[in-house]
């Protein structure tokens, strides 16, 4: 497509001037918290006690919403679980970023995150179905499955959080 430029002239759309516009991919929707972000990384209690905490607040929006969905509106019980975890992990990733990692924004971390989430998103899904189907059918069975899925997710999830994607730069 061809545009007019103020002086008169004109430039299609991938024209350097609209380089920043078209060339990259966008950053996620950040929580509005403060700018400052810290020189040094945190200590590793500090970084486990924050993940935890973070994780908390995610699996009550995760397996919140499943439950809700798959309990009160009859969803099935992958899709539910599915889009808990989605909320959940979403959740997670805006939180731990800022405030566990103390992360400035970076597309090549969202994709690493992306990434990962997709991983832990077929163990964790893939684990609860596992037990839930294994389980007698009842709301506390579903419980349980979700605190061993959603426990194996956050030891991956961390290890490869710590160790690999918030060292990007």
């Amino acid at each position: 497509m061809i545009v007019s430029t103020p002086d008169g002239s004109t430039a299609d759309d991938w024209s350097a001037e609209n380089d920043e516009l078209h060339h990259h991919i966008p950053l996620p929707v950040e929580l509005p918290l403060t700018e400052n972000i810290a020189d040094e990384a945190l200590d590793l209690k500090t970084q486990v006690i924050r993940f935890l905490a973070t994780g908390v607040l995610s699996a009550i929006v995760d397996q919140g919403l499943n439950l809700l969905l798959h309990f009160v509106f009859g969803v099935g019980v992958t899709l539910a679980k599915a889009i808990g975890f989605v909320f959940g992990t979403t959740t997670a990733y805006l939180i731990n970023r800022r405030w566990t990692f103390n992360a400035a924004p970076s597309r090549a971390r969202f994709i690493a995150v992306v990434a990962l989430y997709a991983a832990t998103f077929g163990v964790q899904v893939g684990i609860y179905t596992w037990l839930y189907q294994a389980f007698p059918d009842g709301f506390w069975y579903s419980n349980l499955a979700f605190v061993v899925a959603q426990g194996t997710a956050t030891v991956i999830n961390f290890i490869v959080q710590r160790v690999v994607i918030f060292k990007i730069r």
